[in-house]
């Protein structure tokens, strides 16, 4: 079995390359990191270069073009379903995503297609986030759910596990989201393609250094994207 990691990333000088060594601590035989920098000024993609001749399983992406998370994500993807792998773990870059999950995303995914690792489930939790930003996770999980039709109850969540098969079914060459909005159109694809969704628990944190790429004029466009795909022939 090889697992493929993707991190797609966007300045994150700080921590980036104790986020790579924690994920291959991880007891996992044949585990790969690929990240996907996109454009970073801050060096982060130097860095990882220079750790790929400490780590012979590690690849590095470096996108040209418009930039965007989804953009990012999109070349993630299609890399990992050129590669030989039979799972890719999407996660931040940012140690909000914490690795010590990716095991039990990995075991459950002898019962699903797609894992998502969930605050909102038994277990799982939100933590060190300031009220205001809480509650916006939690509007946006239920606009997300009421106009796409998702049963997930995490549905912003990034943290996540794909079967090369349920990877395939989603046909990442087809995603047309440039920014976070990727992560609601990868769920309403999934849908559709009637893949097996679990929820796994974890917990959320806010990341300790560097700054959130997160603002308004990009939620405001996340969420103009969400109610695109639910009015218009956006996927036909």
């Amino acid at each position: 079995m090889k697992v493929l990691v993707m991190l797609p990333t966007l300045n994150e000088k700080e921590n980036i390359a104790a986020l790579i060594i924690k994920i291959f601590e991880l007891p996992i035989a044949n585990l790969e990191i690929v990240v996907v920098d996109d454009q970073s000024p801050d060096g982060t993609a130097r860095i990882v270069e220079d750790l790929t001749r400490t780590f012979a399983r590690l690849h590095l992406i470096r996108r040209s073009g418009p930039g965007g998370r989804g953009l990012a994500g999109r070349e993630g993807y299609i890399y990992g379903l050129k590669s030989e792998m039979d799972f890719l773990v999407e996660m931040d870059g940012d140690f909000s995503h914490d690795p010590k999950h990716i095991p039990s995303m990995l075991d459950a995914m002898s019962r699903c297609d797609l894992a998502i690792g969930s605050r909102f489930v038994a277990g799982g939790a939100d933590l060190d986030r300031p009220f205001f930003r809480h509650w916006l996770t939690i509007a946006a999980n239920a606009y997300a759910r009421s106009l796409l039709g998702l049963e997930v109850r995490d549905t912003n969540s990034g943290f996540r596990c794909f079967s090369r098969e349920a990877l395939a079914r989603i046909a990442p060459e087809s995603l047309r989201s440039r920014g976070p909005s990727i992560v609601h159109e990868v769920l309403f694809k999934a849908r559709r393609a009637r893949l097996r969704i679990a929820e796994i628990p974890i917990e959320f944190v806010d990341r300790k250094k560097g700054s959130s790429k997160l603002n308004l004029a990009r939620l405001a466009a996340g969420y103009l994207w969400i109610l695109k795909m639910r009015l218009g022939p956006v996927h036909k």
